[in-house]
């Protein structure tokens, strides 16, 4: 499952939980362009749960939507990875590291009220 909301005009979320197919990737990718559209020194709260590697299928939408992916990283100034996962916030924040303009930052699953904080800062 892959959800993406929006909970205020420079927020999305994004909620990944278990394994994703490529009609769950295009319908989430899509939407989270949407979504992002106006959004201006936006935050981004991303949870990821029983991470699974995605199927073949949704890495190929993923590389047919790069162009537009990368347009999204402008829009926003600070992104907060939540996950059970230690090596997926370690690479949440060397991906940080590597694209200028967003800061990517990774807690435990249990730290919500402490990513919303630094979101908020």
């Amino acid at each position: 499952m892959l959800t993406i909301t929006k909970p205020s005009s420079n927020r999305v979320d994004i909620d990944l939980d278990g394994k994703i197919d490529a009609d769950i990737m295009r319908s989430a990718l899509d939407e989270l362009i949407a979504k992002s559209e106006g959004v201006e020194h936006g935050r981004m709260l991303y949870r990821i749960r029983n991470f699974e590697l995605p199927t073949l299928g949704a890495i190929g939408v993923e590389f047919s939507r790069l162009p537009k992916l990368f347009g999204l990283l402008g829009a926003f100034d600070k992104c907060a990875v939540l996950s059970d996962s230690e090596w997926l916030r370690n690479a949440a924040e060397i991906e940080g590291a590597l694209f200028p303009g967003i800061k990517i930052k990774g807690f435990n699953l249990d730290q919500k009220d402490v990513a919303e904080e630094w979101l908020a800062l």
